[in-house]
């Protein structure tokens, strides 16, 4: 199986290809101004930026090369939205890859030249991002429910939220989204994820990777 590069940048030193920001492409542009929030206008434009700067140094071309091309299952392709893609000259990047952003962090993954029909999907998320009452009703199954009871209560919720990452980098690579029901998708053992650990996840995070 195709192995995925990784890399987790901060948003506030994500790198970047030089340039305007019309490098990102006109839906993600008018989805970047439609942020009310310059914080979360930033980091929505730092993230995309990022990914591109990733996506060059993958197919090692200059990132001006390529031209955003992203696509929704429901809405289909140039959308703000959806599962990143690229053009290359002119044609579909050789490459898949994935993206999630939390707590002013971004973490990347992309596969080159990938097998056919290849699926990626990472996710990153706060540890107290899942810490909320009904959470566990409507997001988790009952074998869900029952590991976290058998687990000590001081690590429930950082479980808990690496259960919610495991379910949101599975949808992204099947590109269902939320329109599953979380509640009926059962991550505990499930064949293609893996959790992303190490020194380099910052406290307070978890992340996760799905590829299939």
């Amino acid at each position: 199986m195709d192995s995925p590069l990784l890399e987790l940048f901060r948003l506030d030193s994500a790198p970047g290809p030089g340039g305007p920001f019309e490098v990102l492409g006109a839906p993600a542009l008018g989805r970047a101004f439609r942020l009310a929030n310059p914080a979360d206008r930033a980091e929505f434009v730092a993230g995309r930026l990022a990914l591109m700067e990733f996506a060059a140094a993958l197919l090692d071309v200059d990132p001006a090369r390529l031209v955003p091309n992203y696509h929704c299952p429901q809405c289909g392709p140039r959308q703000d939205h959806g599962r990143p893609g690229l053009m290359l000259d002119g044609g579909p990047a050789p490459l898949v890859l994935s993206a999630s952003r939390a707590s002013g962090w971004v973490l990347l993954a992309g596969v080159v030249h990938p097998a056919d029909g290849l699926r990626l999907g990472v996710d990153l998320e706060a540890v107290g991002q899942a810490a909320f009452e009904g959470f566990d009703d409507v997001a988790l199954t009952a074998a869900e429910k029952e590991f976290l009871t058998s687990i000590p209560e001081q690590d429930q919720a950082t479980q808990r939220a690496r259960l919610w990452a495991r379910k949101e980098a599975w949808l992204k690579m099947t590109g269902e989204g939320l329109r599953r029901n979380p509640a009926e998708l059962d991550v505990l053992d499930r064949p293609g994820l893996r959790d992303i650990t190490g020194p380099e996840i910052p406290d307070g995070l978890v992340a996760v990777l799905a590829i299939g």
